[in-house]
């Protein structure tokens, strides 16, 4: 088993800034592939980033050049940093881990996070 508690949700205005984080705990972190998804009110949940143990990162394009994904292996933490944040923006955001990043982003990963609010302001 693998427990993922997101942190750093929030309100900011249209344009901010908002770095989300990801601890994770149980098996080998190295091991998986993490991600973030995110629901806004009456959609579905969407794939937002997945990155690969040793960095590789792919975006859906509606974060391409915005947001970026990463993480720090030896403190079981990934990161959401999201820029140039607009009202589009504003959702619940679900911390993700799979066996490979495929499963990501094809929606299917193995463990979830509780999710964090974030609310973007115009």
């Amino acid at each position: 088993q693998v427990q993922l508690v997101e942190s750093g949700g929030g309100l900011v205005q249209a344009g901010g800034s908002l770095r989300l984080s990801c601890a994770a705990s149980g098996r080998t972190f190295r091991n998986y592939g993490m991600g973030w998804f995110r629901q806004a009110p009456g959609k579905e949940r969407e794939f937002v980033a997945a990155i690969t143990w040793s960095g590789g990162a792919t975006y859906a394009d509606s974060v391409k050049g915005r947001f970026t994904i990463s993480r720090d292996n030896a403190k079981s933490t990934q990161y959401l940093q999201m820029n140039s944040l607009k009202p589009e923006d504003t959702a619940v955001y679900y911390c993700s881990a799979g066996s490979s990043t495929s499963t990501l982003v094809a929606g299917n990963p193995d463990y979830w996070g509780q999710g964090t609010q974030v609310t973007v302001s115009s």
